[in-house]
This record gives structure tokens, sequence and C-alpha cells, in this order.
């Protein structure tokens, strides 16, 4: 009884040892090619590429293939929620003459809020993704190569739209004031197209001050949009 026993017992081990052995060999090789997947189809790419995994590389990498959901899942929440709200605000805050400020205060207003509505989805996007990067564990020949695509999809395109925010918030800020100001000196000034025309010496100073300082504010806007373009397009 005991011999079988004995029997018993040493062919479950080495039942088990085979078992995991070929867990391991498997594992690897759904690491292996999850790792050439990221390189060969994002990092080698200029720019923000996130291909969606087909049924068989999906089966091909196995387990891995949730762990590139946690990027996938950040891009996706990008275009419904982040990217909808900056385009709405920047189409609401598109300012293309002195006359227009003062016409559309109250659009100026909602821009201001929907980048604020921006920013805020975009901080908990980016904090829900970075959570569910730290807790992931991976082989040594994989991290490296999973945590450049992460920064390449997640961390520089998040970190190019939130430095937009309070540069496009100053801005907003700037032209509600001077469309405000324009509209309490209304009856001192006459505006013709991008031209205002003021007898008051003062309110053209105070205008001409405001003027300035937007428009120095407007080209930071442009240089943070290009540094979007620049990070989306690899420019």
């Amino acid at each position: 009884m005991s011999t079988r026993r004995a029997g018993f017992a040493l062919t479950w081990a080495v039942a088990a040892t085979l078992c995991l052995a070929g867990c391991v060999a498997n594992d690897a090789r759904q690491s292996a090619e999850f790792s050439k997947f990221l390189q060969a189809r994002v990092l080698d790419k200029p720019g923000v590429h996130v291909p969606q995994l087909t049924d068989d590389e999906r089966t091909s990498f196995g387990h891995y293939a949730e762990q590139y959901a946690v990027i996938t899942d950040f891009n996706k929440a990008m275009d419904q929620s982040v990217s909808p709200k900056l385009t709405a605000a920047m189409q609401a805050g598109s300012i293309t003459s002195i006359g227009d400020l003062s016409a559309r205060l109250a659009q100026l207003k909602e821009a201001k809020a929907g980048i604020n509505a921006m920013e805020s989805a975009l901080g908990e996007h980016v904090a829900r993704a970075d959570a569910a990067h730290a807790k992931l564990e991976q082989p040594a020949d994989l991290k490296p190569v999973y945590d450049k695509t992460y920064d390449r999809l997640v961390t520089q395109p998040a970190a190019a739209l939130k430095s937009i925010a309070p540069v496009m918030n100053k801005v907003l800020d700037q032209a509600i004031d001077l469309g405000s100001y324009i509209d309490q000196h209304r009856a001192s000034v006459r505006i013709s197209g991008p031209m205002i025309e003021t007898g008051d010496p003062a309110v053209q100073s105070a205008i001409n001050e405001k003027l300035q300082t937007l428009q120095t504010n407007q080209q930071a806007v442009q240089a943070a949009q290009s540094r979007l373009r620049s990070v989306v397009y690899g420019s």
C-alpha cells in the first residue's frame, strides 16, 4: 500500500512539474509575442498609434491582452469624454475679432466650463490608468517595452492635453474681461470689423493693454496645441 502511494505521489509530482514547465514556457511565448507586437505596431511608428487586437492576437498574447487593455481603455476614454470636450471648448472659444468678443461672452464662459470639465475628466482617466499600470506584473524583457508604450500612448498625450487647460483658461478669462470692458464702455467705443475706435484715451489705453495681453497668451495656446500635434503625429 505504501509503495503504491509513494509511486502515485511520484507520478503526481512529475506531472505537476511538467505542467508547471509547460505553463512557464507558454507564458514566455505569450510575453515575447506581446512585446514584439508593441515594438512593431507602436514604438517603431511615429506618433500615437493604438492598434486594436484581432481575435488571433488576443489568443496569442493570453493574459497580456488584459494588460494592453489598460492602454486601449485609456485611449477610448480620451476619444469619448476628453477630446470632444476640448474640441467643443476650442470652437466655442474661438475669437476672430474684437466685435466677436463682445457678442460671444456667454459662449466664452461656456468654453471655460468645457475646458475645466475636460481637465477634470483627463485627471480621472490618467489616475485610473496609472493605478492599473502600477499593479501589472511583467517579466523583465517585457516591462521596458510596455513602459515605453505606456509613455507614448498614455503619459505623453495626457501631459500635452493637460498643458492646454491652464493657458486656454487664461486666454478665456482675458477674452471675457476684454469683452466685458467693451460692453461697459459701449457708449464711447465704435467697433468696425476687427477695429475698435474710441475718443476716450483712457479707454483706448485699457483696451490696447488688454488686447496685447490676450494676443500674447493666444500664442501660448498655439504653442500648447503644437506640442499636442507633435505628440500625436510624431513630428
